[in-house]
């Protein structure tokens, strides 16, 4: 029988059923193997996972660690020119519609309905509490704020406080003006690291875009020594506009003053503001108005709205 091969043959695995064989993957009593391994064979995969995500948590939290070396909390890394934002300030008003119309600026409501105008004396309500908040709550923030005046800025490390009893009809007590037909609107200069405006010191610049009534204002300032500030106008886009939004009030003055300036993340810094108070815009009409903040480091662009505030106002 030598040199014959041997032959061995081989049976096929006996068929399982379903259970049966989904019983036997589960628990396999003659090889030992659970789910098809055998626990030497889980430990070693157990032991690959958990070497392999303790790596790669340890690089990341490495990566992280040098990443944030390069920050610094107080002050962002890219500035003024180097940043996105560029050194061109913005305008934002408030109150904002709702959030269900979040890109729209129309301001509309009637003003014999409470109901109809609570969203927008909310909306002020909640934008102006920190505000109120100034020097009541006697927080950390509320000691950084000291009274401020032109001449007399912010000593360092603290900021300048808003004076909230000085908005006449522009109060929460008042509703803002919206249930007497004449609302006020508040604007805000968008805030930029290190930005310092280039005031209109001298009167002989004023540039031939500004509104005449803007300009007579400026001249009646020069000698109160009141020139250091963001200057604001608004008015009418169209001349049926202008007709229809009527006579207007600065509250408290016409502009931000330059003792707010240059915005550098102290903590309890507000932004400082001007409430437009419209005394008898025209009923049922939609109004277009236009909002501009004016110094020589301020450029205006309609289309990509620079250094200006887009918004429309309807009252019924």
């Amino acid at each position: 029988m030598e040199g014959k091969k041997v032959e061995q043959y081989y049976s096929p695995p006996p068929k399982l059923g379903k259970w049966e064989g989904f019983r036997v993957f589960l628990w396999n009593s003659e090889t030992g193997q659970f789910l098809g391994r055998t626990g030497a064979s889980w430990a070693k995969i157990l032991l690959f996972y958990v070497l392999f995500y303790a790596v790669l948590c340890g690089f990341f939290a490495a990566m992280l660690a040098v990443f944030y070396q390069t920050l610094d909390p107080k002050q962002p890394k890219w500035q003024l020119n180097s940043s996105l934002i560029g050194t061109n300030p913005g305008l934002g008003f408030r109150p904002m519609p709702p959030e269900s119309n979040v890109e729209s600026t129309l301001i509309w409501y009637k003003a014999s309905d409470e109901g109809n105008f609570l969203h927008w004396t909310k909306e002020l309500d909640a934008f102006l509490e920190e505000y109120h908040k100034s020097g009541t709550s006697g927080g950390d923030t509320d000691q950084q704020r000291v009274r401020c005046d032109y001449g007399k800025p912010a000593p360092p490390g603290k900021v300048c406080d808003v004076d909230m009893t000085q908005w006449g009809q522009c109060t929460k007590e008042k509703k803002y003006g919206f249930n007497k037909s004449a609302p006020c609107i508040f604007l805000k200069l968008n805030k930029i690291f290190g930005w310092m405006p280039d005031f209109y010191n001298d009167t002989k610049t004023l540039p031939t875009g500004m509104p005449t009534d803007l300009q007579n204002h400026i001249k009646k300032e020069e000698s109160s020594q009141r020139l250091d500030t963001v200057w604001v106008s608004c008015a009418g886009e169209n001349s049926a506009d202008i007709e229809n939004m009527g006579p207007i009030q600065y509250i408290p003055r016409r502009g931000f003053p330059g003792y707010y300036f240059p915005f550098t993340n102290t903590p309890g810094y507000l932004s400082p503001l001007v409430a437009v108070f419209f005394e008898k815009p025209k009923y049922g009409v939609l109004i277009n108005i236009e909002c501009k903040a004016w110094a020589h480091n301020i450029i205006h662009d309609r289309f990509e709205r620079r250094g200006s505030v887009h918004f429309e106002l309807m009252v019924d």
